[in-house]
């Protein structure tokens, strides 16, 4: 089992930043590839980027590129997601998720593991 908590999430206004971390307990969290998901009301689960085990490579989905940054420390057991020039179409609930096998995955039905989620609103 991994538990995972998110925090950092808040109100900011458009053009503003926000750094959400994820912090791991339970098993080895260096064997995990982590997402970053995100749920706007009314609109299904969307990826919004991941990192692998090692933090080597990232993805991210488009309407983020250039403007979110993920990053883990493993000796933390924490991933983290920076999001610079936030945009009202960003609010939503973000969620980390956990997948075993370090690879990243932009389908949520294939993480194992799911924070409780942490609001972030962006105000115009």
């Amino acid at each position: 089992q991994v538990q995972l908590v998110e925090s950092g999430g808040g109100l900011v206004q458009a053009g503003g930043s926000l750094r959400l971390s994820c912090a791991a307990s339970g098993r080895t969290f260096s064997n995990y590839a982590m997402g970053w998901f995100r749920q706007a009301p009314g609109k299904e689960r969307e990826f919004v980027g991941g990192i692998t085990w090692n933090g080597g490579s990232t993805y991210y989905t488009a309407s983020v590129k250039g403007r979110f940054t993920i990053s883990r420390d493993n000796a933390k057991n924490t991933v983290y997601l920076q999001m610079n020039s936030l945009k009202p179409e960003d609010t939503a609930v973000y969620y980390c998720a956990a997948r075993p096998r370090g690879v990243v995955a932009i389908t949520a039905t294939l993480y194992d593991y799911w924070g409780q989620g942490t609001q972030v609103t962006v105000s115009s």
